[in-house]
C-alpha cells in the first residue's frame, strides 16, 4: 500500500499495546546508562494504531514528545523494570504488544544514592546485570498476544533479525540498519519485515509514513493468523 492509502478499520475495535522511547538507568542522583532513541518511531506507530481503530496503551520511556491524539492511556517510566511492569499489567487483555523501545540490556548492580565523585587516582568501575527481556517474557506468555518486535542494528540487519524473531518466538520483527543519518533519532527510517514464512522491505520514509505501512502489515498478519475478518 502506499502512504495515502487508507487504514482505517484494519484494527478496529483490538486492544494494542505499544512501549516506546529509551530505558534510563541511574548510576547516582546525576548519571545515567541510555541510549539515543527518541521516541518517535514508536509514537509515530501508536498515532497509526489508533487510526486504524485500535485502543492503544502507550508506554513511553524519558522521552520529550506529545501523547498521540486518541490514544487511550499513557503511561511514563524511566528504567527497564518500571517499563517492564507497565508493560505485563497492559498486555493482560492486549490482542497485540508492539515493542519499539529501545529498553536498555544492562543496569548498574548497586545505585549510589549519592554522587560517585571524580578521583585522580582511579576511575570508577561498574558492574553491571542483565534487565529482563520484556520482549521474550511476553512472547512466553500462554494465551498470549500477537507479538511484534524491533531491532536496531549496525551491521548484517537481516541475519540478526531473523535469529531474533526466532529465539525470542516472535510473530512479526522490524529491523533497521541504524547510522547518524537514519533510524535512532531521525525522523526518517527504513524496515525490514521478517515472519516465520516471509518478510518484506519497506523503504525509506518519514517515520509517520512508515508507521502506517508497519500498522497495515501488522493487522493483515494478525488477522490471517487468528482467522478474525479486518
Amino acid at each position: 500500500m502506499s502512504s495515502c492509502e487508507s487504514i482505517q478499520g484494519t484494527l478496529s475495535g483490538l486492544r494494542v499495546v505499544i512501549d516506546a522511547g529509551p530505558t534510563y538507568e541511574d548510576i547516582d542522583p546525576v548519571r545515567f546508562l541510555g541510549n539515543r532513541s527518541s521516541g518517535k518511531m514508536g509514537f509515530a506507530v501508536a498515532e497509526a494504531a489508533v487510526e486504524a481503530g485500535a485502543k492503544v496503551t502507550l508506554i513511553a520511556g524519558p522521552v520529550a514528545l506529545a501523547t498521540p491524539p486518541g490514544v487511550a492511556r499513557r503511561i511514563d517510566v524511566r528504567s527497564a523494570r518500571q517499563m517492564r511492569e507497565a508493560v505485563m499489567q497492559a498486555v493482560d487483555r492486549a490482542d497485540i504488544f508492539i515493542a519499539t523501545a529501545a529498553v536498555a540490556d544492562w543496569r548498574v548492580a548497586e545505585y549510589s544514592a549519592r554522587k560517585i565523585k571524580k578521583s585522580t587516582s582511579c576511575a570508577p568501575v561498574l558492574e553491571l546485570v542483565e534487565n529482563p527481556d520484556i520482549l521474550a517474557e511476553v512472547a512466553a506468555r500462554n494465551p498470549r498476544p500477537f507479538v511484534v518486535g524491533f531491532a536496531a542494528e549496525t551491521d548484517h540487519v537481516a541475519e540478526h533479525a531473523h535469529e531474533k524473531l526466532v529465539r525470542k518466538n516472535l510473530d512479526m520483527l522490524a529491523a533497521n540498519h541504524v547510522d547518524e543519518r537514519i533510524g535512532i533519532g531521525a525522523d526518517d527510517n527504513a524496515l525490514e519485515l521478517i515472519w516465520r514464512d516471509g518478510g518484506e522491505s519497506l523503504p525509506r520514509a518519514p517515520k509517520s509514513a512508515l508507521a502506517r505501512k508497519l500498522v497495515a502489515r501488522i493487522a493483515a498478519r494478525y488477522h490471517a493468523r487468528t482467522g478474525k475478518p479486518a
